[in-house]
Parts: structure tokens; sequence; C-alpha cells
């Protein structure tokens, strides 16, 4: 599992994100990873890229909701909010918990605000 890294995200914006469950099929190993991208219209574009690299890798792959991140670099901060429609809501407080180990230095807040 260490070949898969426990953050991708855009490096500026406010994009939608998932929050995927990654674990060895028959059970075992399991982890929580994010990503995230301006370039997914919706949350399940997100989940439908991700799942077929993972599967390669030898994982099954468990979406377990998704949000929204605002990356701001320039200020070093990031803020988690909202939900997915399809997915349901992301438990923001694991997702900011992830992020604090990739961006050690950054403010990381989240809410249950929509916007």
């Amino acid at each position: 599992m260490a070949a898969v890294r426990d953050v991708e995200i855009d490096p500026e914006g406010t994009f939608k994100y998932i929050l995927v469950r990654l674990q060895r099929p028959g059970g075992g190993e399991q982890r929580d990873i994010v990503r995230g991208t301006k370039a997914a219209e919706f949350h399940n574009h997100i989940f439908e890229k991700v799942n077929p690299e993972m599967e390669k890798l030898g994982y099954e792959c468990k979406c377990l909701g998704g949000g929204k991140i605002e990356h701001n670099s320039k200020d070093k901060k990031i803020r988690v909010f909202g939900l997915s429609t399809g997915y349901g809501k992301a438990d923001h407080s694991v997702t900011v918990e992830i992020l604090k180990k990739e961006y050690a230095d950054y403010e990381i807040t989240w809410s249950d605000d929509k916007k």
C-alpha cells in the first residue's frame, strides 16, 4: 500500500473530492485516501478514474463519501466542506487528518457548510 499516495488533489482552487477506502480482496489491510480535482464535473468522475488504477494494483475500492476542497496554496490554507449528491458526505474530520499528513504546514479546517 506504500505505493499509493494518501492525497492527490489539485494545487489550487475549489473542487470536488472523494474519500476512498482501499482494501486487499478478502479483507486484511485497509486505508483511506483523498482524491480531488477541478477536472471532475461530478464526484463519480473521480471514482471512475481512481477505481481502475487501484484495481490494477490489487485493491478493492469503496467510496466513503465526498465534498469539496478549497485549496489556497499561497496562504497555505485548505477548507473541506459540502457533500456529494451521489455518495453522500464524507467524514470531513477523517479527510482533514489525511490532508494534515501531506500538508503539515497548512491551516486545514472543515465544516458542514454547503458553500
